[in-house]
């Protein structure tokens, strides 16, 4: 709300941008700079690439993460899966063995 009171008054974005604590500085400075020049959507949008290149940073990140967790995980799932199929039939042929 400061944000649109200020800039209805005649402010710029930057400042009352400025005061919140949601935006970091960079964007801060880019918007300033932006406004300044006349070139505040050529800012807006350099702002929108590097969070964008950031997102799909830490995206990609987690996903190199979570690969080998969830290999992991399938591996276990299989191996309980083929120990409990084969550990009967394995009883069996040591009961067979015994009995013959």
């Amino acid at each position: 709300d400061s944000v649109r009171i200020g800039v209805k008054e005649g402010d710029s974005i930057a400042r009352p941008l400025g005061q919140s604590p949601l935006f970091p500085p960079m964007v801060i400075q880019m918007l300033a700079i932006g406004e300044e020049t006349g070139a505040l959507d050529t800012m807006l949008n350099k702002v929108s690439d590097f969070y964008d290149a950031e997102v799909s940073a830490t995206v990609e990140a987690m996903t190199s993460l979570l690969e080998p967790v969830l290999i992991v995980f399938l591996g276990v799932i299989v191996g309980g899966i083929v120990v409990a199929l084969y550990l009967p039939i394995f009883s069996l042929i040591t009961q067979f063995t015994k009995q013959g």
